[in-house]
This record gives C-alpha cells, structure tokens and sequence, in this order.
C-alpha cells in the first residue's frame, strides 16, 4: 500500500502543480436564428419611416403656405 501511495502522492503533487491548459478559442458567433415576432418589427419599422416621411412632407408644405 506505501509503495502505490508513494507514487500516486507525487503524481497528484505534480499535477497540482502544473500549469493549467490553455482556453481554447472563444466559440464562433451563432448565426441569428429569426424569431417569429421578426416580421411584426419590420413592419414597425417600416411604419415609423412612413410616419416620419409624412411628417416631414406635411411640415414642408406648412413651411411653404406660410
């Protein structure tokens, strides 16, 4: 029993004392998987542009009867 305990304290000791292993590389960036309230955002979106492009007809035509 001394003579496997021996060797398998010094292994251990070794071992804890070691370096720990190196990270590996960070992973990859998933691809964006599409969610299914995706395109209710777009039309959003594409409704706040529409708005803001009225918007802005409507206070240059203001601008111009003035």
């Amino acid at each position: 029993m001394i003579r496997t305990a021996l060797p398998l304290a010094l292994v251990l000791a070794c071992a804890a004392c070691s370096k720990p292993p190196q990270p590996h590389d960070p992973p990859a960036p998933q691809a964006r998987v599409a969610t299914p309230w995706d395109s209710m955002e777009a039309q959003k979106k594409k409704a706040q542009d529409v708005q803001k492009t009225v918007d802005d007809q409507a206070k240059a035509i203001e601008a111009q009867t003035q």
